[in-house]
C-alpha cells in the first residue's frame, strides 16, 4: 500500500499512530535543523516534519532535496503539533518522518497550485491537469459529481431507467450545427454528433421504457460564450402516458430535491407564467426574479407630450432600480454609454430620480411636470429612493434592450446575490418562429413538439399565433431545462414537417424511421433535458460553466492542453476518401 491514511482524515485521535501517505508537495519550509513539508492529496494537507535530532540522517538530507509538486510517500508517527492551525482539518497534529521515498520529481509548475494562484486562465487551461489539483477546481469537479448522483438518485428512486443513446446518428438540418463524422467504411458518408438523443428517447417510449434518463454528451457546432461549450452534458429524460402537468411535478421535485440535498435550501411551488408575460414583463424568456424591476409600460402616461422621441416609438417602458437614486451624474452617463454599445443598441435613456421626500426630477423636466412623474413612478411601482430608466422605440428591440439593462443594474446594485434561489416554470411557448433571412417558420423548439389542441386550427391561418405545449425551466435568470409533450402520431407529425416547409420526400427521407415507429402504438409521451454543466454551475454560485468542466474548451472551441482540433494525417484522410483543396 502506498498510504494507509489519506491527508485530509489524520487528527489528534491519531496521535502516536504509525501512519503512511502519499501525495505531493505543495510546499517546504527549511529552517537548518528542521524542515517542515505541506503534503497534499485530494483530501486536504497533512505537515510532515524532518527533525535533524530526530529523524534519520538520509531522510532528513532527502528532504531537503524536495521540490514543489514532487510525489513522495512518508511514513512515521502521528505527534501532536506544537503550533497548531484551525484552518486545517488536521491541524493538531503533524507527522515525523522515519521512512521517505521519492515517487516522482517534478520540474518547476508554470504556476502556484494554490487556491489563489498567479496563474491566467489560458496558461491554467494550457495545464489543466496542474488546475486541477488547486481546491477550487477540485472541489467543482467534485461538487458536480455530487449533483449528477444525487439526480441518479431521485430519478431511479422515481422508476427511470437509465439507458444510453447512440453517439454516431444520422445529421438533420433543423437546430444548431451538427459535428460530422466520416464512414470510412461507407464513402462519402458521413454520421453526426448528437445535439441531443430527442429521437431515441421518443423511440425508447414506443419501446414501452416509459420513463427514461441518461446523463448524456450532446455536441453542437456553433460560437461559444462564457456559457457555451462545443460539447456538454445534458440530464436526459422522457415519460409515457404523461401531461404537461405531470412532468412538470416531476421536476420541480427534482429541483427541490437538489436545493435541499446541495444546498439545504426550502423551496415551496415555482411560480409559472407564460411566454407572453415574461417577454413582456422582464423582455426575456428566462427572468431572474430574485429581485423586481418588473417593466412598466409608460405609453398612455409619457405620450402625446412635447416630447417628440417618446411621442414616434412603438414602445415607451421603464424600470425603478432600488436604491439607485444616489446615482451621480458620472454613473448615469456610464449607464447611458453602456447601453449605446453595440451591443445593446439604444440611442438613449430618459431617468427620473425619486426623492425621499415624494418629488421627482429628471432629464426631461422640460417636457413632463410633477404629476407626469408621479403616473410614471405608479406605472413603474417606484419607490422613493428609487431611479427609474426609460427607453423607447420599436417594442420588442426596446424590451430587449432593457431587459440587458435590467441585469446589468442587478449587477451594479448587488441583487443577484448567488446564495439566493428563485426558479420558475416558463410555459405556453410559439410553436413556431419566423425566420426573416429563409423566409420560412422554423420551430422554436424542435420539430417533434406538440401544437397546443386548443390551437391546432390556427397552423393554417396564423401559424405564428400557435403556441406550444413547451416548457422551460428558469433558475436565477438562466434556462438550465427545457422540454415539450411530444407528437405522437404520424399524421400531426407529417403536419407539423409540411408547416416548417420540408417536403414529403424530405421529411420521409430524414424523420421516416420516426414516423415509421408511431404507426405501432407509439403511446402519448413527452420529456425534458436540464443542462447538467450550467445548472451545476448555478448551484456553485457562479455562471461561467467551463469552471465545472474537467477539460472544457476555450472561446475558440479550443483544447489548448491537447491543441485539439487538429490536422490529420494524409493517409487517414485518404481511407476516409477525404481531399482538402488548401
Amino acid at each position: 500500500m502506498y498510504r494507509s491514511h489519506n491527508c485530509g482524515e489524520l487528527n489528534a485521535s491519531h496521535i502516536n499512530t504509525e501512519v503512511t501517505l502519499a501525495g505531493w508537495v505543495q510546499k517546504s519550509r527549511d529552517k537548518g535543523f528542521m524542515n517542515w513539508v505541506d503534503l497534499r492529496d485530494r483530501y486536504g494537507v497533512t505537515q510532515l516534519i524532518f527533525d535533524e535530532s530526530r529523524s534519520n540522517k538520509n531522510v532528513f538530507e532527502l528532504a531537503k532535496t524536495l521540490g514543489r509538486e514532487f510525489v513522495i510517500q512518508a511514513k512515521g508517527t502521528v505527534i501532536e503539533r506544537e503550533a497548531k492551525n484551525a484552518n486545517m482539518s488536521t491541524g493538531d497534529i503533524e507527522i515525523l518522518v522515519t521512512e521517505l521515498k521519492i515517487l516522482n520529481s517534478s520540474i518547476t509548475p508554470p504556476f502556484t497550485i494554490e487556491d489563489e494562484t498567479d496563474g491566467g486562465e489560458d496558461i491554467r487551461m494550457k495545464y489543466r491537469y496542474l488546475d486541477i489539483r488547486r481546491n477550487p477546481v477540485k472541489n467543482n469537479l467534485l461538487f458536480r459529481h455530487k449533483v449528477a448522483m444525487e439526480v441518479r438518485k431521485y430519478l431511479s428512486d422515481l422508476d427511470f431507467c437509465e439507458v444510453e443513446t447512440p453517439y454516431l446518428i444520422k445529421s438533420t438540418p433543423e437546430g444548431a450545427r451538427d459535428f460530422v463524422v466520416p464512414s470510412r467504411m461507407n464513402e462519402g458518408q458521413f454520421y453526426a454528433l448528437p445535439q441531443s438523443p430527442q429521437t431515441f428517447k421518443q423511440l425508447l417510449m414506443v419501446g414501452g421504457m416509459d420513463k427514461y434518463f441518461q446523463i448524456v454528451k450532446c455536441f453542437r457546432d456553433e460560437d461559444l460564450r462564457a456559457d457555451r461549450q462545443p460539447e456538454f452534458t445534458q440530464i436526459d429524460c422522457e415519460m409515457a402516458f404523461v401531461e404537461q402537468e405531470d412532468i412538470l411535478n416531476v421536476f420541480e421535485g427534482l429541483t427541490r430535491h437538489l436545493l435541499k440535498e446541495i444546498k439545504g435550501i426550502e423551496v415551496e411551488k415555482f411560480p409559472r407564467i407564460t411566454y407572453d408575460y415574461a417577454m413582456k414583463t422582464y423582455g426575456n424568456d428566462k427572468p431572474d426574479i430574485r429581485f423586481g424591476m418588473e417593466f412598466g409600460e409608460l405609453n398612455e402616461v409619457a405620450q402625446n407630450k412635447d416630447f417628440s422621441v417618446f411621442n414616434s416609438a412603438e414602445l415607451v417602458v421603464g424600470i425603478a432600480a432600488p436604491g439607485a437614486s444616489e446615482y451621480t451624474r458620472k454613473e448615469i452617463d456610464g449607464l447611458i454609454d453602456w447601453i449605446k454599445r453595440p451591443q445593446i443598441g439604444a440611442s438613449g435613456m430618459v431617468y427620473v430620480k425619486c426623492n425621499e421626500d415624494g418629488t421627482f426630477k429628471s432629464s426631461v423636466d422640460k417636457f413632463y411636470d410633477q404629476e407626469d412623474l408621479k403616473n410614471w413612478a405608479k406605472a413603474t411601482e417606484a419607490k422613493p429612493g428609487n431611479m427609474i430608466f426609460v427607453l423607447s422605440g420599436p417594442a420588442d428591440k426596446t424590451r430587449t434592450q432593457l431587459s440587458a439593462l435590467r441585469m446589468e443594474l442587478a449587477n451594479r446594485l448587488g441583487l443577484r446575490k448567488s446564495t439566493e434561489f428563485a426558479p420558475l416554470w416558463v410555459v405556453d411557448f410559439p410553436l413556431l418562429e419566423f425566420e426573416e433571412e429563409t423566409g420560412r417558420y422554423h420551430a422554436m423548439h424542435h420539430p417533434f413538439t406538440s401544437p397546443k389542441p386548443e390551437d391546432m386550427h390556427l397552423l393554417e391561418t396564423n401559424p405564428g399565433k400557435v403556441r406550444a405545449n413547451a416548457y422551460d425551466m428558469v433558475l436565477n435568470g438562466n434556462e438550465i431545462g427545457g422540454g415539450s409533450i411530444r407528437i405522437h402520431d404520424k399524421t400531426t407529425q407529417q403536419l407539423m414537417f409540411k408547416y416548417l416547409g420540408f417536403t414529403p420526400e424530405q421529411a420521409e427521407d430524414q424523420f421516416g424511421f420516426l414516423m415509421n415507429a408511431f404507426q405501432y402504438g407509439a403511446p402519448p409521451h413527452g420529456g425534458l433535458a436540464f443542462g447538467l454543466d450550467r445548472l451545476v454551475s448555478i448551484l456553485g454560485g457562479q455562471e461561467t460553466i467551463r469552471d465545472f468542466i474537467a477539460f472544457p474548451k476555450n472561446n475558440s472551441g479550443r483544447d489548448v492542453m491537447i491543441d485539439a482540433p487538429s490536422i490529420i494525417d494524409e493517409l487517414q484522410l485518404n481511407e476516409l476518401h477525404i481531399k482538402l483543396d488548401l
